[in-house]
């Protein structure tokens, strides 16, 4: 079975995480710069079956988009052109980045650690492809 890939899209960083081939569980795989994402993200489809890609929707409380939206959108046409076999769908990210942060606090990670923005946007991606599919199963 095909693996879905989930991306937490930031403009510096973008955090990776993947399903198991069985597609029950979802695991941080990287955080790579913004400018390497795309190749990145393609080389990792050529390797493995991947059958979706699930990029965060950032909203604000108020349910409207995040301004990083138009950014966002730009890089999923970039992302579409080079992977055109790949369904890619939207998932609202409320929260995750919170939620990741606390995960890493309950785990024990020393503050130090978690200063390192990179672990916190691949667990923020992990969230994401965890409630996705949670929600499509």
């Amino acid at each position: 079975m095909p693996r879905i890939l989930a991306i937490d899209y930031g403009k510096r960083r973008v955090g990776l995480a993947v399903t198991d081939p069985l597609q029950l569980i979802a695991s941080p795989l990287d955080t790579v710069a913004e400018s390497d994402s795309i190749t990145f993200i393609a080389n990792y489809c050529s390797r493995e079956e991947v059958e979706t890609i699930v990029v965060g929707q950032p909203r604000r409380m108020s349910g409207e988009l995040s301004e990083v939206e138009k950014d966002i959108v730009k890089f999923i046409e970039k992302l579409s052109e080079k992977l055109s076999d790949i369904q890619i769908v939207r998932y609202d990210e409320r929260f995750t980045s919170k939620i990741a942060m606390q995960g890493l606090i309950d785990s024990g990670l020393k503050k130090k650690k978690r200063r390192d923005k990179s672990l916190l946007d691949s667990s923020s991606a992990s969230l994401i492809l965890q409630d996705y599919l949670a929600a499509n199963k």
